[in-house]
């Protein structure tokens, strides 16, 4: 037994992490309320090698945003825009095409395209969007459309969430990433997104994607007004759908950014706080096989520090991401992959270029 874990009162913890045991949500309270963020840290990195060992992932990929027209207008976003205001826009098939052709020259192996809830773009619009990328670049993975999105498209085509998927899948969708869970609070989500898609219908679409052979990913949005007890039901309800579906990649805490946002009031996530966020996530979700530090919503540094905190995998090159920027994220919208393997050899770990689905294209 380590004794800074002891005089940490975390001793107990130890033990079950020690012996693969699932922590339950009484212990990730007591995670989160330690001041010893050094210990935290500590049992998560036992998981995080585990699970990982010393690999580090990245991918290099391209956002694309083709929309920031939204009829939910969350409270915490400073992307979403009504139709008509004089920051709004919409991407044509055309335009979408372009941003593709822009980075040809580069070998990038994961499209990654999301957008507001628009009101009147037709459901044919979605579908000839994917096979518009897969036209320009045919062996790119798409991940594209949160589960709010997609429970949108199905509802625009009076389908089924089943064969909006199917639809979806057969014009180039090959997977779909974690945005829109937010917090499931129902709480949270009367006071700062009532008219987004429910913490439940999130999870059904995303039981749906995978019993449809789509994997995807899961997030939190934190650092606002959730408290510690909604952060960690909202870890538990991941885990449990988790055991029953197996489909979920990555897990990726996003921290909150106030800027040009309705609750612009709050403050900026503190390290220790982005720190505890990935520590613990690791910690809960036993059955996740990875956990992200964001480097766009934390920053470079602090993302490898938190390769040593939980956290297995950067996200990628990302080329131009316009959401955490809009709501006065002070990261660099890009980095290159040569950076990427830079800052991961630095915080001690082998760097490992993945694609989508975490198969190994090159270690460096």
């Amino acid at each position: 037994m380590d004794s800074f874990i002891e005089k940490a009162g975390l001793a107990d913890i130890q033990v079950k992490v020690a012996a693969g045991e699932r922590l339950t949500l009484a212990d990730g309270k007591r995670l989160f309320e330690c001041s010893n963020i050094l210990a935290v840290g500590y049992l998560a990195n036992i998981v995080r090698e585990r699970i990982n060992g010393n690999k580090a992932y990245f991918i290099y990929n391209q956002h694309i945003n083709y929309s920031n027209i939204c009829t939910n207008l969350c409270k915490f976003c400073a992307f979403g825009k009504e139709k008509g205001h004089d920051q709004a826009y919409e991407m044509s098939i055309d335009d979408i095409q372009d941003k593709v052709r822009q980075r040809l020259d580069e070998p990038i192996t994961e499209i990654h395209m999301v957008g507001g809830i628009h009101p009147d773009l037709p459901y044919s619009y979605y579908l000839d969007a994917l096979r518009a990328i897969k036209e320009v670049r045919p062996d790119v993975h798409i991940q594209a459309f949160t589960c709010v999105e997609i429970q949108h498209l199905a509802d625009l085509a009076a389908k089924s969430v089943g064969d909006t998927l199917e639809d979806l899948k057969e014009a180039g969708l090959g997977s779909i990433p974690g945005g829109g869970a937010e917090v499931f609070s129902p709480r949270i989500r009367e006071l700062t997104c009532e008219r987004k898609l429910d913490g439940a219908g999130w999870l059904r679409v995303t039981r749906q994607a995978h019993e449809h052979g789509l994997h995807t990913n899961a997030t939190l949005l934190y650092g606002h007004i959730e408290t510690i007890d909604e952060r960690l039901e909202h870890l538990d309800a991941l885990r449990k759908t988790q055991d029953d579906t197996g489909g979920f990649l990555a897990y990726i805490p996003l921290a909150f950014h106030p800027k040009n946002t309705e609750m612009s009031e709050h403050s900026r996530t503190t390290g220790v706080d982005d720190l505890k966020n990935i520590a613990v996530a690791r910690l809960m979700l036993d059955n996740f096989p990875h956990v992200k530090a964001y480097w766009v919503m934390i920053g470079p540094k602090l993302a490898q520090v938190a390769l040593s905190f939980g956290a297995d995998d950067m996200d990628g090159t990302v080329k131009e991401e316009i959401i955490t920027r809009m709501a006065g994220g002070e990261s660099d919208q890009a980095l290159g992959h040569k950076t990427l393997i830079r800052l991961i050899k630095e915080a001690g770990r082998e760097p490992v270029e993945r694609d989508t689905l975490y198969t190994t294209l090159e270690t460096f």
